[in-house]
């Protein structure tokens, strides 16, 4: 069975960033009955979100002063970082809709 905390992060890694110069972080595997791991998780996902976007803004300012050689590599950091952050974002309201539903269930 697949831990679904190591499928998010695996799906968060930046593993594709390989020619861009970034370092893929090692992806973190969660049990069921550990919170801690499911933070780290979540922590270790923001950091590869931020890698990314750091690794793309890097990039646009190379490409606009002139030093970028291959205009692609700032075009693929960029739709990796863009894609990143809508996956993070959808994960997101996934956990505030999820929230929400077992606050209601409470009430």
């Amino acid at each position: 069975m697949i831990s679904p905390v190591s499928g998010v992060t695996d799906a968060l890694a930046p593993s594709l960033l390989g020619p861009l110069g970034g370092a893929a972080a090692p992806a973190t595997t969660g049990t069921a009955g550990g919170g801690g791991d499911f933070g780290a998780a979540i922590a270790g996902a923001v950091d590869n979100l931020q890698a990314l976007q750091a690794t793309s803004d890097a990039l646009a300012v190379r490409a606009v002063t002139g030093d970028l050689d291959d205009v692609h590599d700032y075009t693929i950091a960029s739709a990796q970082s863009s894609m990143a952050f809508e996956l993070t974002a959808a994960i997101r309201n996934k956990a505030v809709d999820a929230f929400t539903e077992i606050m209601r269930m409470q009430a």
